[in-house]
């Protein structure tokens, strides 16, 4: 892969890095205070006709924080790839990955044949 486009990736990795990071301190906060709401004794938040519950409410920031954590890790991975100069190679064969691939995905591991396969399987 150019360098050009190395650099290209790199920076767009750690834009949605950064963004990522970000997101997961808002949630971070927003899951101290569902805590707290729940640690003071809320009262019974379950039969709240107007919102949904603490429970409702932990359930669904952990849901994301989860989501945004896997995302983070794979970052990382694609950054510790670009480091040792296989970015853009799919780690199950070897083949490279499709820019238009890279450019919706950019930390993806796997060419769009074994993504798909992969899928079938699940």
């Amino acid at each position: 892969m150019p360098d050009a486009d190395v650099r290209h990736f790199k920076g767009k990795l750690r834009r949605e890095r950064a963004a990522i990071d970000a997101a997961l301190i808002r949630l971070t906060g927003s899951l101290n205070g569902v805590r707290v709401a729940r640690g003071e004794g809320s009262a019974d938040d379950e039969h709240d006709p107007e919102g949904p519950t603490l429970s409702d409410e932990w359930s669904r920031i952990t849901g994301v924080h989860t989501e945004l954590a896997a995302k983070s890790a794979a970052i990382d991975r694609a950054l510790k790839r670009i480091a040792d100069g296989t970015y853009g190679l799919c780690t199950r064969r070897g083949e490279k990955i499709g820019r238009e691939r890279l450019e919706a995905r950019p930390a993806a591991e796997l060419c769009i044949d074994c993504a798909r396969e992969l899928e079938r399987r699940h």
